[in-house]
């Protein structure tokens, strides 16, 4: 479940959405993955990272778009 692994806390990273228990931003994993990186090379990067995290941030971030509001041009 993504709850169990994002956390939204104001006293870390200015209430930036984050790994739970890390200072790891979900904006970094979606933004090192935009790059090309994998997924191998993310867990190699920040250990404390699991599989389930890398999940967890696309599922965070694919949640925030579905719930976006389109506003019509014209």
């Amino acid at each position: 479940m993504t709850i169990d692994h994002i956390e939204i806390n104001p006293a870390v990273l200015l209430g930036k959405p984050v790994i739970r228990g890390t200072r790891i931003p979900v904006e970094l994993i979606l933004r090192k993955l935009a790059e090309g990186a994998t997924e191998s090379e993310l867990l190699d990067a920040y250990p404390r990272l699991t599989r389930d995290d890398i999940q967890a941030a696309l599922r965070y971030a694919a949640d925030s778009i579905a719930h976006e509001v389109i506003h019509p041009v014209g």
